[in-house]
């Protein structure tokens, strides 16, 4: 072993009735604790599985029966920490549901990231396969809202796949301008794949400068990347406040973008739970409507 105190996260059987493999041949999805086959041929390289006890290395055989332990070190655990206070929706074990504030990215190589404030509000998971809270979709550094992160290694995995399989229903609410319809489907292409929006209005109230403000629930379908604002901006009704897609000379400059992510749902992959959460919106939508 190559580490000193490395921590079990995961133990596999291999079935008898399987064919002659290499160890570094297993597919991605057949381990819970490291989702892709690079992940596990790193973890392989770096002396972090075992076959039957012994240090597994990627030309060994696997010739059924065997039993795969996958370790992680402790000193790869370690992310910049940084101190802001972030509001927790829910929490328990294996996930948690958070408040992001407009003006943060979600993670990325930057220290002050949404990521690297999560150790410091959320509990450590008990679980054997516990890792660093981690994000599992993202918002726009200007979106607030409802963020879903994974604090165990099958969890952040389930939870990818809940949302593959568009089986995590999202909300927003947005402020757009310009007169509109009350409710639509949009389906024009983003970066050349499919995208669906619906948009319902909710409010509308007239405006000197902008025509109308009105604001709308939206329901994305897929998670193309500026999904909403683009959509949006595709039928003359940008978001208040965008300054990326907005239209020339109807952009509102230092109040940030009126998008934010107001609920998650989708069932518990581990307790089966039925989740619903919703977030409060800024105070700043709060100014404009009631």
């Amino acid at each position: 072993m190559l580490y000193k105190n490395p921590i079990l996260i995961e133990t596999y059987t291999v079935a008898k009735t399987i064919d002659k493999l290499r160890l570094s041949d297993f597919s991605a999805g057949t381990f819970t604790s490291i989702i892709s086959r690079k992940g596990f041929k790193n973890a392989i390289k770096k002396g972090l599985v075992q076959i039957d006890g012994k240090i597994g290395f990627t030309g060994d055989y696997i010739l059924g029966g065997e039993i795969i332990t996958i370790y992680k070190d402790k000193e790869t655990n370690y992310k910049p920490k940084i101190q802001i206070a972030i509001e927790v929706l829910f929490e328990d074990d294996y996930l948690a549901i958070v408040n992001k504030p407009a003006g943060i990215v979600v993670s990325g190589n930057k220290k002050w990231t949404l990521e690297n404030a999560l150790q410091g509000n959320l509990k450590a998971s008990s679980q054997i396969d516990a890792t660093h809270p981690e994000p599992i979709h993202r918002l726009d550094y200007p979106t607030s809202g409802a963020v879903l992160i994974g604090k165990t290694a099958s969890v952040v995995q389930a939870a990818n796949k809940l949302f593959e399989d568009r089986k995590i229903k999202k909300t927003y609410i947005a402020v757009t301008i310009k007169e509109m319809p009350s409710q639509g489907v949009l389906t024009s292409e983003i970066d050349n794949k499919s995208a669906k929006t619906i948009y319902k209005v909710v409010q509308t109230i007239p405006s000197p400068n902008y025509g109308f403000l009105n604001l709308v629930e939206l329901k994305p379908h897929t998670g193309r990347k500026h999904q909403l604002r683009k959509h949006m901006s595709a039928i003359g009704n940008p978001i208040f406040g965008d300054l990326l897609y907005g239209l020339e000379g109807f952009t509102l400059k230092g109040k940030g973008l009126y998008l934010h992510a107001q609920s998650l749902k989708f069932k518990h992959p581990v307790t089966r739970e039925n989740i619903y959460v919703e977030v409060e919106r800024p105070k700043k939508f709060g100014k404009l409507f009631d």
